[in-house]
C-alpha cells in the first residue's frame, strides 16, 4: 500500500487544492516511517509571499511535528522539481530522500546540479511524471 505512487498521489491531491485556489499547482507531503507528517501546497498568492512554496511550508510543518529542524529520516514527495530556493532549504534540513514527479526545465534546481541538496539526500524523479506535469501545463494554459 505505501508505494512511491501512493505518497505521490497524496502530494498530487495537494497540487489539485492549489490549482483550485488559483495557485501554481504544486503539492508536497513529508513522510517519516510510512506516516505522512506534513502536507502542503503552494500559497504564494494567498499569503502574498514569494517563499510560500509547497516544499517550504511542508518543511516547516514537518520540523514542527518532529521537534527538529533536521529531516534525515524523512522523504519529501513533491509534484514538481523544486526550485533553487527550495533545494537550499531541503539541504539545510538534511532531507533523507526527495521524490519528485515532473521536471522543471526553467526553474528546477537540477539546472545547477544535485550539489544544491545535502550530499546524503537520495533523489528519485519521474514518479507520476505525466500527471504531475499535466496539471502545471493545464494551469498555465488557462492563464494565457
Amino acid at each position: 500500500m505505501f508505494t512511491e505512487e501512493y505518497f505521490m498521489q497524496q502530494a498530487f491531491k495537494q497540487a489539485e487544492k492549489a490549482f483550485d485556489e488559483g495557485e501554481v499547482p504544486v503539492g508536497a507531503v513529508v513522510v517519516c516511517n510510512d506516516l505522512i507528517i506534513a502536507k502542503a501546497h503552494n500559497q504564494t498568492e494567498l499569503l502574498t509571499d514569494v517563499t510560500a512554496h509547497a516544499e517550504i511550508i511542508a518543511l516547516t510543518s514537518a520540523a514542527e511535528y518532529l521537534g527538529s529542524k533536521y529531516l534525515n529520516d524523512c522523504t519529501m514527495y513533491v509534484t514538481l522539481e523544486p526550485c533553487v530556493m527550495c533545494a537550499g532549504a531541503l539541504s539545510w534540513a538534511q532531507l533523507g530522500r526527495l521524490v519528485f514527479g515532473a521536471s522543471d526545465d526553467k526553474k528546477g534546481f537540477f539546472r545547477y546540479g544535485k550539489e544544491l541538496l545535502h550530499p546524503k539526500t537520495v533523489v528519485l524523479q519521474g514518479v507520476m511524471e505525466a500527471q504531475c506535469g499535466g496539471i502545471v501545463t493545464e494551469f498555465f494554459k488557462g492563464r494565457r
